[in-house]
């Protein structure tokens, strides 16, 4: 199967690119998760972090927020020490941080999926030097996001989230999922 340029042969990181990776989701839970681990990836690779995902949900509570916004800085050191997790203080402090941001917001999702005006944008890019790393749509849901009290939410970070939750499309046009997510998501 054709798959983009970013997607090695990992069969988790392939299962990700097939099943998830572009597809939009409007699941409060996930895209909160989306937004903790995209954060986590800063300065890492993707498949870093989605071989360590399991464990993040198990010493994170799922990703429930309730949970993380009141995660003591005693378990943040327990944390530390966690070989199957990114071991980065500020972000597990972030992960924190960005709970309790989340918890304050009225509507989550809607702020979130407001920034392409509540529809998927269905890009028709062609291979890599065409799929940018920051768009103005982007840079607007991390001003959002920081004015919110956000970390970890920069311009790139907030456009391969909106990427991974499928508020843009950005398989390439040589990507089987291009043809199957473009006719799925036409109006």
């Amino acid at each position: 199967m054709p798959r983009c340029f970013w997607c090695n042969d990992d069969p988790l990181y392939q299962a990700y690119h097939d099943e998830e990776w572009g597809v939009p989701s409007r699941d409060p839970q996930h895209l909160f998760e989306m937004l903790l681990l995209e954060g986590a990836q800063a300065g890492l690779s993707w498949i870093t972090v989605l071989k360590k995902r399991e464990r993040y949900r198990q010493v994170l509570f799922g990703f429930d927020a309730e949970q993380l916004a009141a995660m003591s800085d005693a378990y943040i050191e327990t944390l530390m020490q966690d070989r199957g997790i990114i071991r980065n203080r500020l972000k597990l402090q972030a992960a924190r941080k960005n709970a309790q941001a989340w918890l304050r917001l009225d509507d989550p999702v809607a702020l979130l999926w407001s920034f392409v005006g509540g529809v998927p944008k269905i890009n028709h890019f062609d291979g890599r030097g065409d799929v940018p790393a920051v768009t103005p749509e982007a840079e607007a849901m991390s001003k959002a996001l920081k004015k919110a009290g956000f970390t970890f939410v920069g311009p790139t970070i907030c456009y391969a989230f909106m990427q991974a939750t499928g508020m843009v499309m950005d398989h390439t046009r040589g990507c089987d999922r291009y043809a199957a997510l473009q006719q799925e998501l036409r109006p």
